[in-house]
């Protein structure tokens, strides 16, 4: 059974750091872009990062409110993809998803994913 299955959020102060990490079972992990997206409260789900393997260069997309601030990255021998964050903000605060689906040069969006994670939440706040 193919699933994803998110961790490590919680509560962080403005200005703290968290980690999240994606444990995905499904099949050709290598062969499949990598993604995290958000959904705050009664606000849309938005694309946060993603990495994928495109003419055999790893690549990196991120959105313009966490570029310079989040890390996104995959380790293949635990078939499990990352999001670390730093310099939090209160704005930050949301459910975090993890995706899989199809690599692409990007811009992502949610059409380009067909397994999702359940989610974790993310608080920061003082």
């Amino acid at each position: 059974q193919e699933q994803l299955v998110e961790s490590g959020g919680g509560w962080v102060q403005p200005g703290g750091s968290l980690r999240l990490s994606c444990a995905a079972s499904v099949r050709t992990f290598s062969n499949k872009a990598m993604a995290w997206f958000r959904q705050a409260p009664g606000k849309e789900r938005e694309f946060v990062a993603a990495t994928g393997w495109i003419a055999f260069s790893l690549r990196t997309n991120y959105a313009d409110s966490v570029k310079g601030r989040f890390t996104i990255s995959r380790d293949s021998t635990k078939n499990t993809v990352y999001l670390q964050m730093s310099s939090l903000k209160p704005e930050d605060t949301a459910v975090y998803f993890c995706a899989a689906g199809r690599p692409s040069s990007g811009p992502y969006t949610e059409a380009d994913f067909n397994f999702w994670g359940q989610g974790t939440q993310v608080t920061v706040s003082s």
